[in-house]
């Protein structure tokens, strides 16, 4: 079947389905998205004014490799826009202190960045003295620099290479110090999470991390619209957990194999939860664009999101 379905994405043209109507709560949901992009993505982009709302967050993803003068110049680039900028600080790929001061320098001094994401990083061996976000934060160099906002990863699905046996101990042992380190710190806080596409799992995750007194907001991890092939390719790479079933259910689906997935029914079941009283520490969403960032724009904005900044404007 696997097989089946990758010749048949190969061959066949994939287009866009009219937008499913979404009810005001699903729209309510996505008011004030942020969105990720890398440099070379960020590339095919004219104007992120022409695509993406006034005021929306744009994180800048690290990927081991990219030299650090492409994601300054990105992150001034998109700046210079009017977005909000939030580059992230992988700790693995940060040799010492010495690099994580010169980093946070020119991010402020170049593209005049207050706000990062703080995550340990895609790869198992660090480069150097950083194994994770905490020892990042334990420099103090955030807090010198006046950054004002500090994001940290969060994982509703728990994470292996923190947890090995698959379970949530050690990752919700670090969200409880983040959440001491924030009463601490000057800057505001909130968790990122990884992205999954089933609302149950997150729902709990929220409900637990309550529980266990770790009150940061989170911002919701969503992939954006993208080919099913292309989303289990990065659901697998990323490690998503238990949810990944909703793909695999999918693509046993002949009458669904052909086209994209999408993320509306995720998102109404954050939705109905929000409006019975659960999981109200979700404070927003954060788009994955796995299809692209104007085909994930382009989604919210069909389903609801603001006008872009140039209609805003105009």
């Amino acid at each position: 079947m696997i097989r089946f379905w990758e010749r048949a994405m190969n061959i066949l043209n994939f287009r866009r389905k009219s937008p499913t109507p979404m009810n005001g709560d699903v729209a309510g949901y996505i008011q004030g998205y942020s969105i990720e992009v890398m440099p070379r993505t960020a590339e095919k982009v004219e104007d992120f004014r022409a695509i993406l709302p006034e005021g929306t967050r744009v994180y800048i993803a690290h990927i081991d490799g990219t030299p650090i003068d492409d994601m300054v110049a990105t992150a001034k680039r998109i700046a210079g826009e009017g977005f909000e900028v939030m580059p992230h600080f992988p700790a693995r790929i940060i040799p010492n202190a010495a690099t994580l001061a010169d980093w946070i320098a020119r991010y402020h001094g170049e593209a005049g960045v207050t706000q990062g994401l703080l995550l340990g990083g895609g790869i198992s061996q660090p480069h150097g003295d950083f194994s994770d976000s905490m020892q990042l934060m334990e420099t103090g160099l955030f807090d010198r620099a006046g950054f004002k906002r500090l994001h940290v990863a969060g994982h509703p699905e728990g994470n292996r290479d923190i947890d090995p046996d698959g379970g949530m101990k050690n990752v919700m042992q670090a969200l409880c110090w983040k959440q001491d380190f924030a009463e601490r710190s000057d800057a505001e806080m909130a968790i990122a999470t990884q992205f999954c596409f089933e609302a149950d799992p997150v729902v709990k995750w929220a409900e637990d991390l309550a529980a266990e007194g770790v009150r940061l907001p989170i911002h919701i991890g969503i992939a954006g619209p993208a080919k099913l092939q292309t989303m289990i390719k990065f659901a697998i790479a990323c490690g998503v957990g238990p949810s990944l079933r909703v793909l695999q259910r999918r693509a046993k689906d002949v009458t669904k194999l052909v086209l994209p997935f999408e993320p509306g029914d995720v998102l109404a079941g954050l939705a109905a939860a929000r409006a019975e009283g659960r999981a109200t520490n979700i404070e927003q969403v954060h788009f994955f664009p796995l299809g692209g960032i104007k085909t994930c724009a382009t989604w919210a904005a069909e389903n609801g999101a603001p006008a872009t900044a140039q209609t805003a404007r105009a």
